[in-house]
């Protein structure tokens, strides 16, 4: 007997991407000074520079609409044994991690890529398992 259901691989998916997501959001909203200096510095030498306050915020609309929608997919997944918003809510999170890849390659962050990558596998597995 499983303390999930049949489906206990893909919510620990859910689970790990919305922990990642709460996270990522509540360092950045409540730290906001220091994490825009972080990525000013990280990025001074692209074409990023100038813009850090805007990719932060749509960096940040993409990572709460991430965390709301892998929250209320896992809800559904749970109660209902519907998959839709959760697949939703993946697709969202893989198209912030590949945001996250671009910035990474343009930095020259080739370790910083290569971390996302292994983010991104267990992202395209997770869609996998809800295919």
């Amino acid at each position: 007997m499983s303390i999930f259901n049949a489906n206990s691989a893909i919510i620990l998916v859910l689970l790990f991407f919305i922990i990642t997501y709460f996270f990522s959001v509540f360092e950045k909203i409540t730290d906001w000074k220091n994490t825009l200096l972080y990525y000013t510095n990280h990025f001074k030498k692209t074409i990023l520079h100038k813009m850090i306050p805007i990719v932060m915020i749509q960096i940040l609309i993409f990572e709460i609409t991430a965390v709301i929608l892998l929250s209320i997919g896992l809800y559904f997944l749970v109660i209902e044994n519907t998959i839709s918003i959760a697949k939703i809510g993946l697709e969202i999170s893989a198209i912030t991690l590949l945001q996250f890849l671009i910035g990474q390659r343009l930095a020259k962050d080739y370790a910083g890529a290569m971390n996302i990558t292994i983010y991104f596998i267990l992202n395209i597995i997770g869609i996998y398992l809800l295919t």
